[in-house]
């Protein structure tokens, strides 16, 4: 299940419930994954299938920075970008 940074926070107590109940809980920041919530029951799990090659570790922990990338020039508000597509 995924659940925003905000309404994760709001929440939290409910959220650590439902991991310990078994439940795997991802948090979002505008979207994007960047935090997984498991019940520590779980945990043990994860580590045999890994150790096994069932699953596997992402080979990199954190996102991909945007730095030294060109900026794509914007013309308009965004507003008025979806009203001309709507057309």
């Amino acid at each position: 299940m995924d659940v925003a940074m905000s309404t994760f926070r709001a929440h939290l107590s409910d959220w650590i419930d439902r991991a310990r109940a078994g439940e795997e809980i991802v948090v979002t920041d505008r979207g994007a994954p960047v935090a997984r919530l498991i019940g520590m029951d779980t945990a043990p799990a994860l580590e045999r299938l890994t150790s096994q090659g069932v699953i596997g570790r992402p080979k990199q922990m954190q996102r991909p920075k945007a730095t030294g990338r060109v900026r794509t020039p914007v013309k308009g508000s965004v507003a008025d970008l979806v009203s001309e597509q709507r057309r």
